[in-house]
C-alpha cells in the first residue's frame, strides 16, 4: 500500500505564513511528480503547485509570488510554503503523487486526505 500523509493545517490570519507538508510512503518504487491540489466550499478541486519529477515547478496564477513548492526526494516529501495568506485561500489542500510501485507497474495516483486551511480577514 501506498500512503500521503499531509500535515500543517491550521487557522492563520490573512497576511500569514503556514508550511504544509507531506510524507509518502509504503510500497514505493519511483516517483514521477508531486504537487498540491485545493478544494474551497462549494468549488472544484484546483491544482496550486506541482513539482515534475526533475523539471521546474508550476504553480496557479492565483498563488505565485506567494507559494512555494519544494521536494525531498530522498525523504518523498513535499512542501508548500504559503506566505501573504488571503482569505480566498481557505481551503482543503491535498496532497497529489504519481507513484510506480514496482519496475513493472503502471503509473497510479494517490491522494492524500486533505487538511484544511482557513485564512481569518
Amino acid at each position: 500500500q501506498v500512503q500521503l500523509v499531509e500535515s500543517g493545517g491550521g487557522l492563520v490570519q490573512a497576511g500569514g505564513s503556514l508550511r504544509l507538508s507531506c510524507a509518502a510512503s509504503g510500497s514505493i518504487f519511483s516517483i514521477n511528480s508531486m504537487g498540491w491540489y485545493r478544494q474551497a466550499p462549494g468549488k472544484q478541486r484546483e491544482l496550486v503547485a506541482v513539482i515534475p519529477g526533475g523539471l521546474s515547478a508550476n504553480y496557479a496564477d492565483s498563488v505565485k509570488g506567494r507559494f512555494t513548492i519544494s521536494r525531498d526526494y530522498a525523504k518523498n516529501t513535499v512542501y508548500l510554503q504559503m506566505n501573504s495568506l488571503k482569505p480566498e485561500d481557505t481551503a482543503v489542500y491535498y496532497c497529489n503523487a504519481n507513484i510506480r510501485r514496482a519496475s513493472y507497474s503502471l503509473w497510479m495516483t494517490y491522494w492524500g486526505e486533505g487538511t484544511l486551511v482557513t485564512v481569518s480577514s
